[in-house]
């Protein structure tokens, strides 16, 4: 079984998929289109759980491409090669689990344009797990750059839902935010790939070929600030993290849960890729520092979150709240932190698409996403309520859901972390976050369901088969991770 499972297959899947969608020869028949897409990405997925039971950690999945017999840049040591061991495979899976979530919700949140959205968003799916599979640095860079591509049409295209001028000035800011992070990061690979020159006279991208180089301590602190500010961005680190409030609000809902799902874990892979592993004094170094943004993170947009009126907004917040704590185990720097930081990513993104998903469907049915203007749906809506009552106290850290242990185990390897007390003193500090989160979702849930129903929402139809199935589905990923952790702590241990 070995022999059929590539890496490159399961890259370029998604992108053969979205040009054939693309083509003049391929039907404008709105139904096949979306057939198409699900049953090209449900296959995906079982592909990557085959990928899942067959992998070896002692032998992780590696491939490399060559043109004409010759590596992509031969002269310059750059190559075409893909690499996934346990943390790779896990966020493709991811990957691969919210973007089928996505392709089904968006039978009800995409009205037109059928042909160039599902073509985008298989090419948005094709970038990112380009992202994680990539064993080169200015491969990644690539990928990394061939995301904004698909991202900002989707985030700015007219899908037929909502649609105002807002969703293209979010698109731009999108852009321009990712794209100026870009820059600094491009800055830090060459100079990474020129100093590892220098030192070990080794022409190489090759993320395991650099990672023992002993550039000089100056020059590699200035590469991790450039790497920091470039992923930061996109994790969004406060201050950069202007652009994805207004992103998530104005993305249709199949994008959102997309965008907070798994775009936002890209910059966290990217900071764990580079900073973390190719230069790990210059990031030890700037850990208790870098532990001190990560507890801003976490309780300064959780009052902020709680201040929305916007339910998409409140949402939008708590993600970049949520990604301060993935930060925090990280700069823990021991295997309980890593464990704790993509456990949590696991977590987040089953919580946030699920909470978008319930947005999407509220304001198709009531027009309205302002929490003051909702109330008393529950009766109306009992199965959206139910699944909404258990994604909530799953958000705020209820013990048998899967946040709960990431929350945990971050809290735990901060107070054991051996690099500063500062990292200690974050961990007791962040503590409230479990209070202020509690605060924020509970008015979410009690202000969009309880109270006296408004008139206009006593026709509503509670939810569809189809936002049933993805409803169902992240719930039951959120209690099987809750209650068996070591499915994914073994891999990442490993």
């Amino acid at each position: 079984m070995e022999m059929f499972l590539s890496i490159p297959f399961l890259v370029f899947l998604p992108l053969a998929a979205s040009l054939l969608i693309m083509s003049p020869l391929f039907t404008s028949n709105e139904i096949s289109i979306r057939r198409f897409a699900k049953g090209v990405i449900g296959f995906h997925f079982a592909y990557m759980i085959l990928m899942l039971i067959f992998y070896n950690s002692a032998n992780p999945y590696e491939s490399q491409l060559h043109f004409f017999g010759l590596d992509w840049i031969q002269s310059l040591g750059i190559k075409f090669k893909f690499r996934l061991d346990g943390i790779g495979l896990i966020l493709t899976t991811l990957t691969s689990f919210v973007f089928l979530m996505s392709s089904i919700s968006s039978k009800i949140n995409i009205r037109k344009n059928h042909k160039f959205y599902y073509s985008m968003l298989l090419f948005l799916m094709f970038a990112i797990l380009g992202i994680f599979t990539s064993a080169d640095m200015f491969m990644f860079f690539m990928f990394w750059e061939l995301e904004l591509i698909p991202a900002y049409f989707l985030i700015g295209g007219d899908w037929g839902v909502g649609y105002n001028d807002n969703h293209k000035k979010s698109a731009v800011k999108f852009v321009l935010f990712t794209f100026l992070g870009s820059m600094f990061m491009l800055l830090g690979i060459l100079l990474l790939h020129y100093y590892n020159y220098v030192s070990n006279g080794v022409l190489s991208a090759d993320f395991l070929e650099i990672m023992d180089n002993s550039i000089p301590d100056g020059i590699q602190t200035l590469i991790a600030v450039c790497f920091l500010i470039g992923f930061g961005v996109k994790l969004p680190i406060i201050p950069l993290h202007t652009w994805l409030p207004d992103a998530h609000t104005n993305a249709p809902t199949p994008i959102s849960m997309v965008l907070a799902g798994i775009l936002l874990k890209t910059g966290a892979y990217g900071i764990f890729r580079f900073n973390y592993q190719i230069m790990p004094e210059s990031f030890i170094s700037i850990a208790p520092p870098l532990a001190v943004f990560a507890l801003i993170n976490i309780i300064y947009t959780a009052f902020v979150a709680y201040t929305q009126t916007d339910i998409k907004r409140i949402v939008a917040y708590s993600s970049i709240s949520n990604m301060g704590l993935i930060l925090l185990g990280l700069c823990a720097y021991n295997q309980l932190g890593l464990s704790a930081s993509v456990f949590h990513m696991v977590a987040h993104a089953l919580v946030t698409s699920g909470l978008f998903m319930i947005c999407g469907i509220v304001y198709l049915r009531c027009k309205t996403r302002d929490i003051n203007s909702l109330g008393g749906i529950a009766s109306k809506m009992p199965r959206l309520f139910g699944f909404s009552v258990l994604i909530v106290m799953a958000s705020i850290g209820v013990p048998a859901f899967a946040p709960f242990i990431g929350e945990i185990l971050t809290m735990i390897s901060a107070l054991f972390s051996e690099i500063s007390d500062v990292l200690k003193f974050v961990s007791i500090f962040s503590l409230p976050l479990l209070i202020i989160s509690s605060c924020y979702m509970l008015k979410f849930l009690h202000s969009g369901f309880f109270g006296r129903t408004n008139e206009e929402f006593e026709k509503i139809n509670d939810i569809s088969v189809h936002e049933f199935v993805v409803l169902a589905s992240i719930t039951a990923g959120l209690v099987i991770f809750g209650l068996f952790p070591m499915a994914i702590l073994n891999l990442i241990g490993a």
